[in-house]
């Protein structure tokens, strides 16, 4: 009886509304140093909105602020009245009043950031919560079409929005925002190697043609077996971790100057595989030779160069068999979260699995669940994904083999959800299960028809939404399983006996 009394006791005690974390004092000290020397929103510009303040008249009057100040103009008391309503009350002043009250109470401009750092904290705690109350309410109301496993995925996907950008929903954004976006990602472009908008490939000719790999694109790479689509993506991979350039950002986090970290899902090799793959492209070293271990002393004393410089690239690879595209979205979270992320590839789309009951009934509505979500999923994370994919047998029913929109397996959902469609081609891999009977006409025919496709390979640029259409010419080593730009005509040494 005594302790029920006491737990009734210490109920009473528990405050049942608490109010949610704010610093109204913080929020006037800073508007009053804005409002002072204008100097003082850049100090907070890159990190603080309108949002973020609690009381919804302080958010208006930040919002005014920086409208004014963006512009060139000054934001004092006198030029914000025109935009707020100047003669409403707040408690027992007017607006107008009130304005002048924390113009008169403001702190230095070297104290502006850390006041904008507590409204920036508590706006984080108080979106946690929402976050926190909405996961219990969920568990405690068990939808029936919401198992825990993806109540679980929701909950790591809004954290994790909320970890990269301080905010968890969508919702409308200004035109004057999109337009300052697009201006700064031309401006990075003309200050990046390149000239790139997007992140290099390291194959130039592709790059030209692309513009480099776009953020939030979905890349669809497609072949026929023994194309190279495996050996392109993991040259490209490889181009894009090994020409890493962390920059520092103003909230102290690192954003790739240039190059980037690439996160490989590779659900047909082990990474192994695709090490080995890798050491042998950038040593030289035919991948076939390193796997039974004829080396000469040559060769391993390039391999344990090469070893050594390839361990210090961000290059991660998940070898998980059968990822389902939820599991694979949450590892891409994790792994931007943990070391940053700049490019995800996926080796391929056939041997993934949707996450619904419905979609794993019927392929081709499974294919088109994981088309949806890795376009979703490069749009949240905002970076380019490429997934590579099969093409359909009718290809080899043609008499000219070049691959087509409608050669793609399940093309529907693949061909529409994605940005760019690219196709890998190599005649000489058809031609040389065409060699006819030495010493006939028909062999001088072959010898030279291969002569001009030998170590060569067209990277066929099928569908682009921001670009050019059209074939780009690389030359290719299958020893090294490697792609590599072929030198322009008027770059080439004279041909022996040309006047």
């Amino acid at each position: 009886m005594a302790e029920a009394a006491r737990k009734f006791e210490v109920a009473e005690a528990t405050p049942l509304y608490r109010e949610a974390p704010n610093n109204i004092e913080a929020e006037q000290a800073l508007l009053g140093a804005i409002l002072v020397n204008n100097d003082a929103f850049y100090r907070v510009s890159d990190f603080l909105k309108a949002t973020h303040f609690y009381e919804p008249l302080h958010r208006k009057i930040f919002e005014v602020s920086a409208e004014l100040i963006r512009m060139g103009k000054m934001a004092n008391p006198v030029t914000l009245k025109t935009f707020l309503p100047a003669d409403e009350k707040v408690g027992d002043m007017t607006v107008m009043q009130y304005l002048v009250a924390l113009a008169a109470n403001a702190v230095t401009v070297i104290n502006a950031s850390d006041y904008g750092r507590a409204v920036y904290d508590l706006a984080t705690r108080r979106a946690l919560i929402t976050v926190g109350e909405d996961m219990v309410n969920i568990a405690y109301d068990a939808p029936v079409d919401m198992s825990p496993a993806e109540q679980i995925e929701d909950a790591e996907r809004r954290l994790f929005e909320l970890a990269e950008t301080g905010r968890y929903d969508g919702g409308f954004e200004s035109f004057s925002d999109a337009v300052k976006t697009a201006i700064d990602m031309a401006s990075a472009a003309y200050m990046r190697d390149g000239h790139l908008s997007g992140v290099a490939s390291g194959l130039h000719d592709l790059d030209a043609r692309m513009g480099g790999l776009q953020s939030s694109d979905l890349i669809v790479l497609a072949g026929r077996p023994g194309m190279g689509k495996t050996s392109l993506v993991t040259n490209i991979a490889f181009n894009v971790a090994h020409a890493y350039v962390p920059a520092q950002q103003a909230d102290g986090s690192f954003k790739a100057e240039n190059g980037g970290v690439v996160g490989f899902f590779s659900l047909e090799m082990s990474s192994e595989q695709l090490a080995t793959r890798i050491i042998s492209e950038q040593a030289e070293v035919p991948s076939s030779k390193i796997r039974r271990g004829d080396l000469t002393e040559a060769d391993f004393e390039k391999l344990v160069s090469c070893t050594q410089t390839l361990q210090k690239i961000p290059l991660f690879i998940d070898s998980t068999g059968g990822i389902s595209i939820a599991q694979l979205a949450a590892r891409a979270r994790r792994l931007k979260r943990q070391r940053g992320l700049d490019l995800i590839i996926i080796d391929y789309i056939q041997l993934m699995q949707g996450s619904s009951a419905k979609a794993s009934q019927n392929r081709v509505q499974e294919i088109t669940e994981i088309t949806t979500g890795l376009k979703a999923l490069a749009k949240e994370l905002n970076v380019p994904i490429i997934a590579l994919s099969q093409l359909s047998r009718q290809v080899e029913s043609r008499d000219d083999k070049r691959p087509q929109l409608s050669d793609l397996r399940e093309s529907g959902s693949i061909e529409q959800d994605a940005d760019v469609v690219i196709f890998v081609y190599r005649e000489e891999y058809y031609l040389k299960n065409k060699e006819p009977k030495p010493g006939t006409d028909e062999y001088l025919q072959w010898e030279a028809n291969m002569n001009d496709v030998r170590g060569k390979a067209e990277v066929i640029v099928a569908k682009q939404r921001h670009g050019p259409t059209g074939t780009v010419s690389l030359g290719f080593q299958g020893e090294f399983t490697r792609f590599f730009d072929l030198a322009p005509e008027h770059h080439l040494p004279d041909r022996f006996g040309e006047e």
